[in-house]
């Protein structure tokens, strides 16, 4: 099967580069990359299958289809959307961060 393309929201970017920018000045050039590959490689998992993402916060929140997967590594969450023809990545959050909270600002 073919992989999907993943499409970052703008919200999405903005979380990255803040974790990214976050990793870089507490801990240096060598964790923000590794930041930066274990997404790539989150989102070529949910790209392949996207399935496979925990619907836990979708029924939480009641937000139907609303998936999550980890970063591996990082304790980093990236909360999707299967599409028919793409997946639809919404935000990358923290897994201390108030989540429920994220929903009432989109």
């Amino acid at each position: 099967m073919k992989a999907k393309t993943v499409l970052r929201r703008e919200a999405a970017d903005n979380d990255v580069e803040n974790a990214f920018d976050h990793y870089l000045e507490e801990a240096g050039a060598r964790v923000a990359v590794d930041f930066a590959d274990a997404l790539e490689k989150a989102y070529r998992h949910i790209g392949r299958t996207p399935a496979t993402g925990s619907p836990r916060f979708a029924h939480l929140l009641e937000v139907p289809g609303l998936r999550s997967w980890p970063v591996t590594r990082f304790p980093y969450l990236v909360f999707y959307f299967e599409r028919d023809d793409h997946v639809d990545v919404w935000r990358v959050m923290h897994v201390r961060r108030d989540i429920p909270g994220w929903m009432h600002e989109d």
